[in-house]
Order: C-alpha cells, then structure tokens, then sequence
C-alpha cells in the first residue's frame, strides 16, 4: 500500500539505480523504505524522531540521509530528474534576470531623523 507521502513505483524505479550500492557484508535496512521515510520527514516538515516507525529508525534514516547528501546521491537523483523532464519538453529554461533598481526613502533606511550624523569636530565647531 502507498501511503500519502512515499514514493510511487515509477518513481522508486527510476530513483533505485541511482543508490550506492552498500558495500558492506551485514544486512541493511532496505533502501526504498529508508528513502520514503525521507521524503515522509522531508514533505511534513517533521522532526527526524518523529518519522514513524515503519520507516526504520530516526537515527538509520538520518544516517543515510547525510550520507547520501554528502556522497552527491541526491544531486545525482536532481540531474537525472532534470534530464528526464527536459528531454520529454517538460522544462523551459529561460530566465528572466530584472535589474530594476528601487531607491528606499531616507527612513527606510534606519537614517537618524535632521539628516546626515555630525563629525565630532563639527559638533565643536572646529573645521
């Protein structure tokens, strides 16, 4: 069963071969649980301790976020993404960079009411 927040077949299948392979000898928790326990934290806003339990322990969740943060999985994942969607025409790229220039007025700027702040010699009254 999918739940609200996981990933669909046609998303876990085109996400699946973009996952390290764990090199390790111990089993695992499985990849696509622990990816949908992302997502889930990652679409409610939640706390990491607050994922439910079905998605495996916070801490393993968390883990193999930062792993895959720091390994580039999920910028591989953004590529890929991004070459699918522009392929199938679904991605226009041009951008529109305005260089309007907008002047504050004087006190929206934080500037000291009767103008400009006095030198201390000019305070005096010494040039």
């Amino acid at each position: 069963m999918i739940r609200r927040h996981e990933l669909s077949d046609e998303e876990w299948e085109f996400v699946r071969p973009l996952l390290p392979v764990s090199l390790r000898g111990r089993k695992r928790l499985d990849d696509r649980r622990v990816l949908n326990g992302i997502v889930w934290k990652f679409r409610t806003g939640t706390a990491w301790r607050d994922v439910p339990e079905r998605y495996g322990p916070w801490q393993t969740l968390h883990t193999r976020f930062r792993r895959w943060a720091l390994d580039g999985t999920f910028e591989r994942m953004l590529r890929a993404a991004q070459a699918q969607a522009d392929a199938a025409g679904d991605i226009e790229w041009l951008v529109s960079v305005d260089s309007t220039v907008l002047r504050a007025h004087q006190h929206a700027a934080g500037a000291r009411k009767g103008g400009a702040v006095a030198h201390a010699s000019d305070a005096r009254g010494v040039a």
